[in-house]
């Protein structure tokens, strides 16, 4: 195939951010050939209102007004609140999170992310057990809304918990929500084990799973020689790759394009070093300052993603299953049909064309590298 037509491509997970970096990255939404965006939460400080959820999509609108944007709430300690609401003239307590998810609903907000505390960028007000907000995740299954779920937990040494096993060690929460709430859509995000796709495979209908085109590309061995690659959940072993590819190219109808494409600044994804040109009066030689600074996790694929999906798939043996992959089952899952005005999106094959060095915004500082930044995907969309 020369050409491929699919229908009205969707992002079932992407970070937009905020301001001069906004600006930038918004419109690379369609610039990747994608039609729907569902937009996470964790900004500073993070979208725990329907308001704040419904202010930022409008500026998303005049960034890419020909984007559909689906907005989210994070999961968030505030929402275990008792507050006094007014119902029919009477005064009534109810949880903050549980008032808010009904607001929510009403105003069009698809989601809600559970973010564990400290695993992931702007995570530090995550949360750190599951039971106490199941009245939030009740008011979610009656309102046909998503909880979205981050799969992993935090580091602990005394529990053998690393970055490596973080996943594995999640899927115990997943199995016990999928059992306690059997009619609540469940998504495990981005994916990275074959312990989790088989976790999925095993539940039911209503939980499904993203899986990102970076996670389908890196292993383990691939990231700490780049900090490009380097993303939370990290890149997992052959093994695992192989599980993601599999599930994408069986065409299971719950597993589904979330690109977690997470931008960053060229200077917070390569660590600050110590400044060598400060000159030290000390014999030995030493010199007082900052050390280096921690890389950022995130991995850039919005501008390429489809190109870039279609490259991935076609190396796999499995170029038929774009469609399914990036426009049928996560829009089945969320039911979000293809709009009646969307166009379908070409690819076209195509020589010589590769993915740019990075991009550069209008302001000082923010600029971007992205994925496969200088090689060639083979595919680009026909304008």
């Amino acid at each position: 195939m020369d050409r491929i037509t699919i229908p009205a491509p969707a992002d079932f997970h992407v970070h937009l951010r905020q301001g001069a970096m906004s600006e930038l990255v918004t419109p690379h939404v369609a610039l990747g050939g994608i039609k729907t965006a569902y937009v996470m939460p964790n900004l500073l400080p993070p979208i725990t209102s329907t308001e704040q959820a419904m202010s930022y999509k409008k500026d998303l609108q005049k960034l890419a007004p020909e984007t559909e944007f689906l907005m989210t709430l994070y999961l968030h300690e505030n929402m275990l609140e008792e507050i006094e609401v007014q119902e029919n003239g009477n005064a009534t307590k109810v949880l903050r999170g549980v008032h808010e998810i009904r607001k929510a609903s009403k105003a069009g907000v698809r989601g809600i992310k559970s973010y564990p505390r400290g695993v992931t960028t702007h995570s530090s007000t995550g949360i750190e057990s599951y039971e106490p907000y199941y009245p939030v995740f009740k008011a979610l299954e009656e309102e046909g809304m998503v909880l979205n779920l981050h799969g992993e937990v935090p580091s602990d040494d005394k529990e053998n918990i690393s970055v490596l096993n973080a996943e594995k060690h999640f899927l115990k929460h997943l199995r016990k929500l999928a059992a306690d709430f059997p009619k609540l859509k469940i998504v495990l995000e981005h994916a990275t084990t074959k312990e989790a796709v088989d976790c999925v495979k095993s539940l039911g209908d209503n939980v499904g799973c993203t899986i990102t085109p970076h996670h389908l590309v890196l292993t383990i061995d691939a990231v700490p020689s780049q900090p490009f690659h380097f993303c939370k959940p990290i890149a997992k072993e052959p093994v695992d790759r192989r599980a993601l590819l599999d599930a994408v190219a069986s065409g299971h109808p719950r597993f589904f394009l979330g690109s977690d494409s997470a931008p960053h600044p060229i200077k917070s994804k390569v660590p600050k070093l110590p400044d060598t040109s400060i000159k030290s009066d000390s014999k030995h030689g030493d010199v007082e300052g900052d050390g280096p600074q921690p890389c950022a996790a995130g991995v850039y694929t919005s501008p390429v993603l489809l190109p870039l999906v279609a490259y991935i798939l076609e190396k796999a043996g499995a170029l038929d299953k774009l469609e399914s992959f990036a426009s049928i089952n996560g829009r089945a899952f969320y039911g979000v049909p293809v709009d009646k005005n969307d166009r379908p999106v070409t690819l076209q094959r195509v020589k010589g064309k590769r993915v740019p060095a990075f991009y550069k915004g209008q302001q000082e500082g923010v600029d971007i590298v992205p994925f496969l930044a200088g090689e060639e995907l083979g595919w680009e969309i026909v304008v």
